[in-house]
């Protein structure tokens, strides 16, 4: 365990109990008062949001309760014709984040059909820099999110062909850290989210290899606290979403034995409201549509059978990969 002083405290009598058709009322609902001040204030993520909802309700095996055809149709609609990129809302930039968020519940939904896959594919090749990096739009930030992205979206639409892989390989490579960890570009702080793209990238295009394993895995164990909890970096409080982003990573490298699983779940449903459904950040706090997903996604990681398996690479569920004939790889100890 990580010696911190910061922590929460879960209480020894909390409930074990997944609240399970809360949380599908939760997603289900989600988002149907257009007037909601959250839902007004998050338009800018609109379509992550809509990805969010679909995989956990996948997930649950309830994605019935939501409309297919309108959620199609919002895509359609926020695919930019020129450039082929996909906005998170109409009216807005298209942006790679976006994108793949897009492409992943289009390939839930078994609907890549309804979309241009080869603006889709042009776009992602006009992000691609000369040093191997992604753009996420056309304003030019550069992460190793982006370099994810990329590759998730290609392998979904097998495309792979149309980036330098080589170079995108090089400059993720470029990003990893004495720790094992990565960051979002060459000597930025190692953190659990862009481990969890940069391990991701690599599973997609078979250079786990490359990975220093030991070293990797130590750091992410660190990140367990006593409560349970796992945090993205040292000293910061837990978090849900980290039980997704560590999990996946040591998921991926064949190492989801050195954490105490016991304790993080006790720690992720500790985070559910057991009013309204969904899953907070952490104890006591709001819940929120991002937090549920990954909630979720994390037992499903710990082998909740009253779930879907979920693919730790791509965040969607494995028979969906399966279909696809995917095969991201994993290490197996």
């Amino acid at each position: 365990m990580a010696f911190t002083s910061n922590d929460v405290t879960i209480s020894d009598d909390s409930r074990r109990e997944l609240f399970f058709n809360k949380h599908v009322d939760y997603i289900a609902n989600h988002g149907n008062d257009k007037n909601d001040y959250e839902y007004c204030m998050t338009e800018f993520l609109r379509m992550s949001g809509i990805y969010w909802g679909v995989t956990g309700l996948d997930l649950m095996d309830k994605l019935d309760r939501l409309e297919k055809q309108s959620i199609i149709e919002f895509i359609k609609k926020c695919q930019c014709p020129v450039t082929g990129g996909i906005a998170a809302c109409e009216g807005h930039d298209p942006h790679i984040l976006y994108t793949l968020s897009a492409i992943q519940i289009l390939v839930i939904y078994d609907s890549l059909g309804e979309i241009d896959t080869e603006l889709i594919a042009k776009y992602v090749e006009s992000l691609q820099q000369l040093d191997g990096s992604f753009f996420g739009d056309r304003w030019g930030e550069v992460d190793t999110r982006f370099s994810f992205c990329a590759v998730a979206i290609l392998s979904l639409i097998n495309r792979m062909e149309v980036i330098d892989l080589e170079k995108a390989v090089n400059f993720v490579m470029s990003c990893c850290n004495a720790d094992g960890g990565f960051g979002s570009k060459p000597h930025a702080e190692s953190h659990a989210g862009l481990i969890y793209c940069c391990v991701g990238f690599l599973s997609i295009t078979d250079q786990l290899h490359r990975l220093d394993c030991e070293r990797l895995a130590w750091w992410l164990c660190e990140r367990q606290l006593p409560s349970g909890g796992l945090n993205g970096r040292p000293e910061k409080l837990p978090d849900v979403c980290y039980s997704w982003w560590v999990l996946a990573s040591l998921t991926i490298i064949g190492r989801l034995h050195w954490i105490s699983s016991e304790k993080l779940e006790k720690f992720i449903l500790s985070c559910q409201d057991a009013e309204t459904g969904g899953f907070a950040d952490r104890t006591g706090n709001m819940p929120d549509i991002f937090h549920t997903l990954f909630g979720l996604g994390a037992l499903s990681l710990l082998g909740d059978k009253r779930l879907k398996s979920v693919n730790p690479t791509y965040c969607m569920p494995e028979y969906v990969i399966e279909r696809c004939k995917l095969k991201p790889k994993v290490i197996v100890l």
